[in-house]
């Protein structure tokens, strides 16, 4: 315990700040361990609270700009980037942009605790072109509340943590090995579930060959384009013949769609 408090003191700040930018620009590695550590160490008189705070959010900040400006630059293709590439793909899109419409640049201040939006967000700040000045504001805000929050835990309760730590380093590489199975165990559960969803789903799909060659065949389906009313502003083409209904009014326009022929609904 002793070799990791001076390897901390030594370069705890370059090693907070490393984590934090490397876990907010999508890498998997964890930062809230470290900002606890921060806190644990602030307590004990160790480290300096108010620099390690600027710095975890300086390394927020940092990427969070980066993935608004890639957001501005590229627009939604970012963001199907970003969901194909997480553990739930099929409603990432949907649940993110519902929480982003909904709460607008407030989503930013709580972004950072909800697993999947803190990455999300700030590219979809940038999609939908929210003013840089307006973002820097309330991702600033954000990073505040969640560095400053899970230091200040570190704070309160540093005695407990050292304790943990203590008996943690004990296990030795049985620790490592914890830990893995924990995070396979999590990632086979989510696989798993994503599979009974899609089998689920598979019986209903199209694809979009499918249906061009039905179209060029010279059927007429109705198509029902449900895609969210962001994505439908950040790309608005559709296709030809599409009807476009938010997905909260289908039931509602019930009357208006055509019983006599296939019903074809798309979202993304």
């Amino acid at each position: 315990m002793n070799q990791t408090i001076d390897f901390l003191m030594r370069h705890g700040y370059s090693v907070l700040f490393v984590l934090v930018f490397a876990e907010q620009i999508g890498l998997p590695l964890p930062a809230v361990p470290v900002l606890l550590a921060a806190g644990a160490l602030a307590g004990a008189g160790q480290m300096s609270f108010a620099g390690a705070l600027v710095l975890g959010v300086l390394a927020s900040l940092a990427s969070d700009t980066i993935w608004y400006e890639i957001g501005r630059r590229r627009g939604a293709k970012v963001l199907n980037l970003l969901c194909k590439i997480s553990l739930e793909p099929d409603s990432c899109v949907r649940r993110t942009e519902g929480m982003f419409a909904k709460h607008g640049a407030r989503s930013l201040l709580f972004a950072k605790f909800v697993p999947g939006l803190n990455t999300v967000a700030p590219p979809l700040a940038g999609i939908f072109h929210m003013r840089l000045r307006r973002f820097l504001l309330f991702d600033v805000s954000g990073a505040l509340l969640w560095a400053g929050g899970f230091m200040g835990l570190g704070w309160l309760f540093s005695d407990q943590i050292e304790w943990l730590a203590e008996h943690a380093l004990s296990l030795g590489s049985w620790l490592l090995v914890l830990i893995l199975v924990a995070v396979g165990a999590y990632i086979g559960w989510k696989y798993v579930q994503r599979q009974r969803f899609l089998r689920s789903l598979r019986v209903a799909r199209i694809t979009p060959d499918e249906l061009k060659r039905l179209l060029d065949a010279g059927e007429q389906p109705v198509i029902v384009d449900l895609r969210h009313s962001m994505d439908f502003e950040a790309a608005p083409e559709m296709i030809p013949g599409a009807v476009h209904l938010a997905s909260e009014d289908l039931e509602q326009a019930d009357d208006a769609i055509p019983r006599d022929r296939d019903i074809i609904l798309y979202c993304t």
